[in-house]
């Protein structure tokens, strides 16, 4: 194969895949799974601040934990997890930004990382269950966000057409 052929194939996987050969703000997914990438991140970014800043970390006011009838250390340290979760959250939704506003060649590799996190949670919800008084949002969300994360996957790979 000869050096400009060779080029023109690095040049053409550069802008296409989960692990693009150079990261950049070349992004040429659908305008949908853009779109959704965006609803993605500032979710991401507002869930995070509402387990940080939330007196109870959303424990028991959103997942319907009932910490009232933990032990005041129990309660604590429930509400401490979930702050650091919030802080988590907080760190990925910052990536997500960034890649938003300059790596948006990653945006792939980033739908698919949120794949296996919400598969996972979704797993963890029924290996490791924990009693709340309801039903959670994000243990619902996780049933309908898993198989949308995956079209999105898949509409980030898809070629945009001219």
């Amino acid at each position: 194969m000869s050096s400009p052929d060779r080029n023109r194939n690095t040049s053409a996987t550069s802008r296409i895949g989960l692990l693009p050969r150079s990261i950049n703000n070349d992004y040429s997914g659908t305008r949908i799974a853009l779109g959704f990438f965006v609803l993605l991140t500032a979710t991401t970014l507002v869930r995070s601040l509402i387990h940080m800043v939330a007196p109870d970390g959303g424990a028991q006011s959103i997942a319907g934990i009932p910490l009232d009838a933990f032990t005041e250390n129990g309660a604590a340290a429930v509400i401490h997890i979930f702050a650091l979760w919030g802080l988590s959250q907080l760190i990925v939704g910052i990536i997500y930004v960034v890649a938003l506003v300059r790596y948006r060649s990653l945006i792939p590799l980033l739908y698919l990382l949120g794949v296996v996190e919400y598969a996972v949670r979704l797993i963890m919800s029924f290996a490791k269950p924990v009693h709340t008084e309801g039903t959670a949002p994000g243990g619902v969300a996780n049933y309908i966000l898993v198989p949308l994360l995956i079209v999105m996957l898949v509409l980030s790979l898809v070629p945009r057409k001219s």
